[in-house]
């Protein structure tokens, strides 16, 4: 299989290829399409987020019908090999094809969501298709947390039937995502000087991953197992004052390590045994999910330590929160409905601070977290910050457009596989702006995102164009 460049999506993928277009250097490609937009005689609006939209109007036979919009985004995730010399923000991608793939030497290749905008590119410029009036979103800075999205307004949805071109697979659409929000929790401290014996206690060995489509498997927290051996410690009478807790890099992945030094007058021997009991039934209960888990416990130094009465309440806070999948979806098997993330926690000069990620298609699940939360705030002297707050785009049995996209794809041979998603996705934004609109997610197969080993299907980018057309001809 050739990379056609006489064929329109396939040439527009290999112009994008040539514009960095990294997340947070999304400029050149949004003026790009800009340019597009001018060149074509077509309507469009850029924002100051390097958003694009574009307008065209319905084919001839068409202009009744009800306007369609397609939506992909701008940016890529920029990862390259060790061993590769290239500059993201201002080389080109270096484009060759293997097996019938599409690949980029040693560096990501931005089929996520290059597809896409390839797509919606060689629609916009073609006068002989059959559609509805359509317009075009562009977003930017979808792969570090749907910023262009968030950045649109409810005017700026120019339809109330959505296809998103972020949804790989071919035979595959999704029928809902997650919404949530992210929680600080602020723990106050004080610290105090100290001269008792100072200990390390280290969590290693779990296996993390993505909060929203690993929560269900019930994978170890660090930041939670850590705070439950301390609890477990000073249930059995030993004297644990904390020093600091530190765990986690990121709020929307399940954190893999975690350390506490703490001080304390107890026996070693006592603390060590104890330790081993906590970890050896901690073991057993992750023995499928995370058999590589372990504890480390030595000496440390410390010369002052959390006083007794704040380094208490943060324990009690992180013993007792809710954390890991809450809730699975009655109508769509394998969903995870509800779930809260403990992902960081950083102790600071003055307080301890927990960053939670909530999430849930569902606003009642999202606000009963939240209220969880901050009832036990309460109760431990800790205040609870929710910002960022997102919505969800919850499973509708009715969809017309999905209803279409199945009827094209059976014609085809192929019977549609409907998909649901525990993590974020742009849908849920412009869910949130149209409560009534239909969403379906479409694209070709691709493989790898993220990873200088992404590629694309060559075979699946040319069948899944011609799906997309076919579907707009029947809307």
């Amino acid at each position: 299989m050739e990379f056609d460049l006489n064929k329109r999506h396939c040439y527009y993928f290999n112009e994008i290829a040539k514009i960095p277009h990294g997340s947070f250097n999304e400029q050149a490609i949004s003026d790009y399409l800009v340019t597009f937009a001018k060149d074509n005689g077509l309507a469009y609006k850029q924002d100051d987020k390097f958003n694009v939209i574009i307008d065209k109007p319905a084919s001839p036979g068409y202009e009744d019908s009800e306007p369609v919009i397609l939506q992909a985004h701008i940016d890529m995730v920029c990862e390259k090999n060790k061993d590769v010399e290239h500059d993201f923000t201002k080389d080109p991608l270096d484009l060759y094809v293997e097996d019938g793939w599409l690949k980029a030497r040693g560096t990501t290749l931005g089929a996520d969501d290059g597809y896409g905008v390839s797509y919606m590119l060689a629609i916009l410029e073609n006068k002989d298709l059959k559609h509805p009036p359509l317009s075009c979103i562009f977003t930017s800075m979808e792969e570090v947390g749907l910023l262009g999205a968030a950045n649109l307004q409810a005017e700026d949805m120019h339809g109330r039937r959505l296809i998103n071109l972020d949804g790989g697979g071919e035979v595959r659409t999704t029928v809902s995502s997650a919404g949530g929000a992210t929680g600080l929790s602020h723990c106050p401290i004080r610290f105090e000087a100290s001269t008792k014996p100072a200990y390390a206690l280290r969590v290693r060995g779990l296996k993390g991953g993505h909060s929203g489509a690993l929560i269900h498997m019930e994978l170890g927290n660090s930041n939670t197992l850590l705070a439950r051996i301390l609890k477990e410690l000073q249930l059995q009478g030993l004297d644990v004052q904390l020093s600091s807790f530190n765990g986690g890099l990121k709020f929307n992945a399940i954190p893999r390590e975690a350390d506490a030094v703490f001080v304390s007058a107890a026996d070693p021997e006592k603390l060590q045994a104890a330790i081993r009991c906590s970890e050896a039934n901690i073991r057993e209960e992750l023995e499928f999910s995370d058999p590589g888990f372990s504890v480390i416990f030595e000496p440390a130094d410390a010369e002052k330590a959390i006083v007794q009465k704040d380094s208490d309440a943060f324990l009690n806070y992180m013993y007792l929160m809710i954390n890991g999948f809450q809730h699975r979806s009655v109508a769509i098997e394998g969903l995870t409905a509800a779930s809260l993330n403990a992902g960081v926690v950083t102790t600071k000069e003055d307080e301890i601070l927990i960053e939670d990620l909530i999430r849930s298609a569902l606003k009642t699940h999202t606000d009963d977290m939240i209220s969880h939360l901050k009832v036990l705030a309460g109760l431990c002297g800790v205040t609870v910050e929710i910002r960022d707050r997102f919505p969800g785009w919850g499973f509708k049995a009715d969809s017309p457009l999905r209803n279409t996209l199945r009827e094209v794809l059976k014609e085809r041979g192929i019977e549609l596989k409907e998909e649901a998603s525990h993590g974020g996705l742009e849908c849920s934004m412009f869910k949130g702006l149209v409560e009534d609109m239909d969403i379906i997610t479409y694209g070709p197969v691709s493989q790898g995102a993220h990873t200088p080993g992404e590629k694309l299907d060559l075979a699946s980018f040319d069948r899944a164009f011609d799906v997309l057309c076919e579907v707009l001809a029947r809307c």
